[in-house]
C-alpha cells in the first residue's frame, strides 16, 4: 500500500487560556510560538487538552484560526510547523462542520476523537470516521481514548477504515494497550501510530510509532521534542530512554486529577500562564495536588 500524507513527530496537545471566562488569544499565540521555538513539530489546537467540549464552535474555530496565524509566519520565517487541528464531537455533522473549517483555513490535517457519551458500535464507528474524512480531502487522524469517550476504537475498525478511505492516515492511540498497538503495526505496517500518552512515548515510538501528542510537551516542549527526534531522527534510543526516565515523575503528576486540570495549574505555577482559569464542569486542583506539582516542578527547568 502507497504511504499516505501523514503529519508526524513530536506534536502537542495545546491546551486552552482563559481570562476571565473568554477566551486569552494574546497569551494562546505566545504559548504555540514558544513550541515552536523549541522544535516541535505540529501543533494541535482545540483537542480533548484544549478543552474542546466545553468551547463553543465560534470559540472552536477562532483558535484553529489562531494556531494557523502562527503557523503561517514561522513558514514564512523557514520554520515547517505543521497545524493538526481538532475537529471531534459526539455529533457525525459537527465533526464534519469542524473538519471543513479546518480545511477552507489551511489546517494540515485533523484530529478526530471517538464520539464520546454515544458509545457507539464499531460499525457506528466505521460511518462516522468514513463521513468525517470523506466530507473534507486533509489527512485525518483517529483518536482512540476510551477512558475519556466511553468507547475503543477496535484495531479491525482501524485496519478497515486505513484501507478502505484515502484521507485516513493514522490513530493517535490513548488506550494505555501495548499489544494492541504491536498488533497494528504489524498488522498494517504503514499505518501512523503515535502516542496519546506521555507515560507511553518511549515504549510507543520503540514499537515503531511515528510520534507523539503530547500533554507534558505544553510546559517541556523541547524536552519531548528531543525524545521523539532521538528515536525518529537519530536512532538514539539510550539518550531517548535517559530523557524518558527524567520525565516519569512529570508525566505521572500530570495526570493525578483529569486533563488538563493539572497541566494547567503546572504551567500556571511555573508562569507560562497569567491565570489559572478552566470551564466548569472543571475547577481547580484540589490543594494537596497543588503543592504535590509544586514540589515536582522544583526538579524541572521550565524553559520560557
Amino acid at each position: 500500500m502507497q504511504v499516505k500524507e501523514s503529519i508526524i513527530g513530536a506534536m502537542t496537545a495545546l491546551i486552552t487560556p482563559f481570562k476571565n471566562g473568554k477566551l486569552d488569544l494574546e497569551t494562546y499565540e505566545s504559548l504555540i510560538q514558544r513550541q515552536i521555538n523549541y522544535d516541535i513539530d505540529a501543533i494541535v489546537p482545540v483537542g480533548t487538552t484544549g478543552e474542546s467540549a466545553t468551547l463553543s464552535h465560534k470559540e472552536h474555530k477562532e483558535c484553529i484560526e489562531v494556531a494557523l496565524g502562527v503557523a503561517k509566519k514561522n513558514r514564512q520565517e523557514g520554520k515547517n510547523i505543521k497545524v493538526l487541528a481538532g475537529a471531534g464531537s459526539n455529533s457525525t455533522q459537527e465533526a464534519m462542520d469542524l473538519a471543513k473549517f479546518a480545511e477552507i483555513s489551511g489546517a494540515d490535517g485533523i484530529l478526530c476523537v471517538t464520539p464520546y457519551y454515544n458509545k457507539p458500535t464499531q460499525e457506528g464507528l466505521y460511518q462516522h470516521y468514513k463521513s468525517v474524512a470523506e466530507a473534507i480531502s486533509i489527512p485525518l487522524m483517529l483518536y482512540n481514548v476510551p477512558s475519556r469517550t466511553g468507547v475503543s476504537l477496535e484495531n479491525a475498525t482501524i485496519r478497515q477504515l486505513f484501507r478502505d478511505v484515502k484521507n485516513i492516515y493514522g490513530i493517535k492511540e490513548a488506550g494505555g494497550n501495548l499489544e494492541k498497538i504491536i498488533d497494528l503495526n504489524v498488522q498494517e505496517k504503514d499505518l501512523v501510530i503515535v502516542s496519546g500518552d506521555d507515560a507511553l512515548n518511549y515504549p510507543i515510538l520503540c514499537c515503531g510509532g511515528k510520534g507523539v501528542i503530547s500533554v507534558t510537551s505544553n510546559l517541556l516542549p523541547n524536552k519531548i521534542a528531543a525524545l521523539t527526534h532521538n528515536v525518529l531522527n537519530d536512532l538514539d534510543y539510550p539518550k531517548a530512554y535517559v530523557l524518558n526516565n527524567e520525565l516519569y515523575k512529570i508525566n505521572k503528576a500530570l495526570f493525578i486529577e483529569s486533563n488538563p486540570i493539572p497541566i494547567k495549574a503546572a504551567m500556571y505555577l511555573s508562569g507560562l500562564l497569567k491565570a489559572l482559569e478552566y470551564r466548569l464542569p472543571l475547577i481547580p486542583p484540589s490543594t494537596e495536588n497543588l503543592k504535590l506539582l509544586e514540589q515536582i516542578l522544583t526538579q524541572y527547568e521550565v524553559v520560557k
